[in-house]
């Protein structure tokens, strides 16, 4: 019984992830969602959403198949509308949630917005995404609006 448990002791250590692993899981995670749309592969899109995702833009769309079928529309031209990279990506010490952003690009190279998706690690060992929100970039060149 004692080997066992010494043996147990080390699988768990052995297994046993750091956040920075986590957030490397989730980096890459994120970028292989971002090539499922510069791939024009909408079928591998659709592997990233949780079932239950929400995604917030012109409407709040929930649920997988609602996300899919409204996002079909990106996948269909030859060139992609868009590009996205993470540039900062956070996981919970629980290493069950996280966070993703960066910028978003247009086909010509130029930030049109920054993106914000939530990660949550799934019962198959999977992150998928449960949140995603874009928004415009921010003008950081203009001075400040007084009030």
């Amino acid at each position: 019984m004692r080997r066992y448990f010494v043996c147990a002791l080390f699988v768990s250590v052995a297994y046993a992830q750091t956040n920075a692993d986590l957030q490397e899981q989730v980096r890459k995670t994120e970028i292989a969602f971002a090539k499922t749309m510069a791939d024009r592969d909408h079928a591998a899109f659709t592997t990233f959403l949780a079932d239950e995702t929400v995604f917030f833009g012109a409407k709040v769309l929930r649920g997988a198949k609602a996300v899919a079928d409204q996002w079909k529309s990106f996948y269909q031209a030859p060139r992609a509308p868009f590009s996205w990279t993470p540039d900062a990506v956070e996981v919970l010490d629980s290493g069950t949630l996280a966070l993703s952003s960066g910028p978003v690009f247009d086909p010509d190279g130029k930030r049109i917005g920054t993106f914000n998706s939530v990660w949550r690690l799934q019962p198959d060992g999977k992150w998928r995404i449960v949140f995603d929100k874009g928004c415009p970039p921010c003008d950081c060149t203009a001075p400040p609006v007084k009030r």
